[in-house]
C-alpha cells in the first residue's frame, strides 16, 4: 500500500511527530510505501468559498495555486491517508484545518444521490495527541473527522488519541504499542 501521512504539528520533535514516526516505521517494516508531508511547512490558503471547483467534477478544480493542490493530488493517489494533529482548541491545528477545508474541491453533489468524491473508497485514519483527556477536549475533533470521512466517501480505517501528553519522553506507558496497532489497522 501507499500511505500518505499529514503531520499538522509545527514542532518536528513533538508528541504527535514522535508517535507518527512509530506508525510510519511499523508501516515501512511491513513493506508499505510511506510519505510524510508536514503541512505546517507548506503554503496552504484557506478555502475562499468561490465554488469554482464545482465546475470540474473529474479533477481538483480549486483555483488557488498553492501547496494544497499537490498535497490533494497525493491524497488521491495514495491508498490511505493518515491525518496527525495535536488538539488545538478542541480541533485540528490551523494548518491542517486549512487543508481539510480545501478538500471541498474533491467532492461534488454532496447530499444528493449523485454525491461523488475523488477519494471515494480510500482509507483514512486519525492520530491525535493532547495534554488533556478525550472528553470535552478531542471528542469534537473525532466527530468532525467522522463527518469528513462521510463527505469524502472514504473508509475510516483507524483512529488513535493519546492524551496526557507533556513531552515525547513522558508519553503514557503503552503508547508505542498503540501506535503499532494503529499502523496495523490502516492496512486492513
Amino acid at each position: 500500500m501507499t500511505i500518505l501521512t499529514l503531520l499538522g504539528s509545527a514542532r518536528p520533535k513533538s508528541n504527535t511527530a514522535t508517535i507518527l514516526g512509530w506508525v510510519e516505521d511499523e508501516l515501512k517494516s511491513q513493506g508499505h510505501t510511506v510519505e510524510r508531508i508536514n503541512v505546517t511547512r507548506k503554503t496552504i490558503g484557506g478555502c475562499i468559498g468561490c465554488a469554482k471547483c464545482r465546475e470540474k467534477a473529474e479533477e481538483i478544480g480549486c483555483i488557488q495555486n498553492d501547496d494544497a493542490i499537490e498535497i490533494m493530488e497525493k491524497m488521491i493517489a495514495a491508498d490511505c491517508v493518515l491525518f496527525a494533529s495535536p488538539v488545538y482548541f478542541w480541533g485540528f491545528t490551523a494548518q491542517l484545518k486549512a487543508l481539510i477545508d480545501r478538500t471541498y474541491s474533491l467532492v461534488v453533489n454532496y447530499h444528493t444521490p449523485n454525491h461523488a468524491s475523488l477519494m471515494e473508497g480510500k482509507n483514512i485514519a486519525l492520530l491525535a495527541t493532547g495534554g488533556g483527556q478525550f472528553e470535552n477536549n478531542a471528542d469534537g475533533m473525532f466527530t468532525a473527522f467522522d463527518r469528513l470521512s462521510g463527505y469524502l466517501l472514504t473508509k475510516k480505517a483507524a483512529e488513535l488519541f493519546v492524551g496526557g501528553c507533556s513531552t515525547p519522553d513522558a508519553l503514557p506507558d503503552g503508547t508505542q504499542e498503540r501506535a503499532i496497532e494503529l499502523a496495523c489497522g490502516l492496512c486492513l
